[in-house]
């Protein structure tokens, strides 16, 4: 099916496919710059750039490859010896997370992905992944944060080999209809931050009602918010009594089979979707900017 974008965040959203396979081909370069195995990880990052760090996270500790935290910037309960900062930028003026690479500089390696090179973030770190193509002039990020978690994966050594195809699938598939009044995304293990994250993209672009859980922890109140016009999105497989839970309430049910990354680009576009039946401008959400800054 062939979309023609009509927005800056559509014609962004689109690009993703061939952003990622330009972050890939970069990846053994980044390999030198991000945290090696064995190496403690500190995540520091802000709404969108924490949850991306929330899957690294997760990624990361599965795989063993050295204790992994994410952590929001205006909220670190601790910081250890020897830890890593890894800190998450697409604006890199970002008040809370420059005051956290300030702050730790002196003891620690800074470590940045970030998408402006002429902001004051490059300089308050030891290293940095610039990120300069995938940056935006839309607010609401898709394929700046969707690149920072290529490079972050492809550092894992994971097997991206069918990402990118997986994408142009999403990017192609049809957005769920009818558009929900409500919708909740779930998550299990690493893809609970890829949750959060597609639940605060429609919030923005459209101001939706959207939540986000891990799968096994829906039913343990969540669910009583479903019913008919809510639409349940599973970026894993569910267990068969959780998928019959859910269609109890009435609620769409929708699983998608693609990787979990290339779902957000469908998700993208469920959110310029709703936006559109909202009246909002897409590339102007209400109340947002590109970075929050702390003067």
């Amino acid at each position: 099916m062939s979309i023609t974008p009509q927005t800056a965040t559509e014609r962004e959203l689109f690009s993703q496919p061939d952003i990622w396979l330009r972050v890939i081909s970069e990846s053994a370069a980044h390999a030198v710059i991000l945290p090696k195995a064995g190496v403690p990880v500190l995540f520091v990052g802000c709404g969108t750039s924490y949850y991306i760090g929330e899957s690294y996270a997760r990624l990361r500790n599965a795989a063993g490859l050295g204790r992994t935290r994410a952590v929001i910037a205006s909220e670190i309960p601790y910081v250890d010896e020897g830890e890593t900062v890894v800190v998450l930028s697409r604006s890199g003026t970002t008040g809370d997370v420059n005051r956290v690479a300030r702050e730790l500089g002196a003891g620690h390696r800074i470590v940045g992905i970030i998408g402006d090179p002429e902001t004051p973030l490059p300089q308050l770190c030891d290293e940095y992944i610039l990120l300069d193509y995938a940056d935006e002039v839309s607010v609401v990020q898709t394929r700046f944060a969707t690149s920072a978690l290529t490079a972050l994966r492809a550092s894992l050594g994971q097997n991206l080999s069918g990402l990118v195809e997986d994408a142009r699938t999403a990017l192609a598939d049809p957005v769920p209809e009818p558009l929900p009044d409500h919708v909740v995304f779930l998550g299990h293990g690493w893809t609970v931050g890829v949750a959060q994250e597609a639940a605060l993209k429609c919030r923005e672009a459209a101001g939706m009602w959207t939540e986000a859980y891990a799968v096994m922890e829906y039913q343990h109140g969540p669910i009583a918010a479903a019913g008919p016009g809510s639409l349940i999105w599973s970026f894993d497989p569910l267990p068969d009594f959780v998928a019959e839970a859910v269609l109890g309430t009435g609620a769409a049910l929708h699983v998608p089979t693609v990787d979990p990354q290339a779902q957000l680009a469908t998700v993208h576009r469920l959110a310029v979707a709703l936006a559109g039946r909202a009246g909002r401008d897409p590339d102007h959400p209400h109340f947002l900017s590109r970075s929050v800054q702390l003067d």
